[in-house]
């Protein structure tokens, strides 16, 4: 019997299982997860042959090996990385077949920060409410990688077979990333010269964000008025400021609560550019008042309302 499973050589910095994520349970407090870069993952599932809800491997700046155990077909997006089969150059942005037993690296990142893995059958791990996304709040899913560690493959399946285009797209990492804001719900939380600092601020992504919210670097925001909110949701994308005034922009693990206030939220269709947005990248927010039929749409704007919280 074929033994399909995926071996962990070199697990990198941060590399997780991401699928879609598991939306609708942010009512007991677990955030939808998922791919950062959501086209990334589904151009790499697309290459392979898999359905769009298969599960991958998300790395974060320096790639990871694996070595799988049986023969399979891959295909890497996301961040450009240097990829390699048994040291030898393969393709990026390209449906690849590994042998068993070779080994399959992604470099570190040319540009950008993540880097998308998806292997033939997908990843099986155990689903938990319905994804097998690794979940780094609530600490749901797979463990982040370890080196060492195996991780069983589904079946491709006789119909599924790898997608051969002549061209596949490739979004550069921005040189400067600019991010639309629907003002509130709590904007008026906020000084008018504050709402302007927002507009007009040169920010930096800063080098402590994560997979729950990108951080920046640059002027705070002034509150117009003291004293904390009651515990409120949280929608992906929500623009928070905590004490100390500079924006914090939620990304998939973002807790389903909080108590600081939400100046805007920046729609779901421009996050994929924040997830790949290297530390002291240029940032500008661009506020727009709701109603304006301005701050953008796209793939994903009917699973979270930007005004609301992730729906139950």
């Amino acid at each position: 019997m074929t033994d399909r499973a995926l071996a962990v050589v070199r697990a990198g910095a941060l590399t997780t299982v991401q699928d879609l994520g598991r939306a609708g349970h942010a009512h007991l407090g677990v955030p939808r997860s998922g791919a950062l870069d959501l086209p990334a993952h589904l151009l790499a599932n697309r290459l392979v042959g898999n359905p769009e809800d298969a599960a991958g491997l998300e790395t974060t700046l320096n790639g990871c090996a694996v070595r799988p155990r049986c023969p399979v077909t891959v295909a890497v997006t996301g961040a450009p990385c240097r990829v390699t089969l048994d040291g030898r150059p393969a393709a990026w942005g390209a449906a690849v077949r590994v042998p068993a037993g070779s080994v399959l690296e992604l470099g570190p990142a040319v540009r950008g920060v993540r880097s998308y893995l998806a292997v033939g059958g997908g990843v099986a791990a155990a689903p938990v409410l319905g994804s097998r996304s690794t979940d780094l709040l609530s600490g749901l899913g797979p463990a982040p990688l370890t080196d060492g560690a195996v991780l069983p493959l589904g079946n491709p399946g006789s119909t599924a077979a790898p997608a051969h285009p002549d061209v596949v797209p490739c979004r550069s990492p921005p040189a400067e990333l600019v991010l639309p804001v629907l003002l509130g719900p709590r904007d008026d939380w906020f000084t008018p010269a504050s709402l302007r600092t927002l507009a007009t601020g040169h920010y930096r992504v800063a080098s402590a964000g994560n997979r729950i919210g990108l951080r920046t670097e640059g002027p705070p925001l002034q509150r117009s008025r003291p004293g904390e909110l009651p515990s409120e949701g949280m929608p992906l994308g929500a623009v928070q400021v905590p004490p100390d005034g500079r924006p914090v922009v939620f990304l998939a693990d973002h807790p389903t609560t909080g108590g600081y206030p939400v100046v805007g939220v920046v729609p779901e269709v421009h996050l994929p550019a924040a997830a790949q947005a290297v530390p002291g990248t240029p940032l500008r927010f661009a506020p727009v008042r709701r109603g304006s039929g301005r701050g953008g749409g796209g793939r994903g704007g009917g699973r979270d309302d930007p005004g609301r919280p992730d729906r139950p």
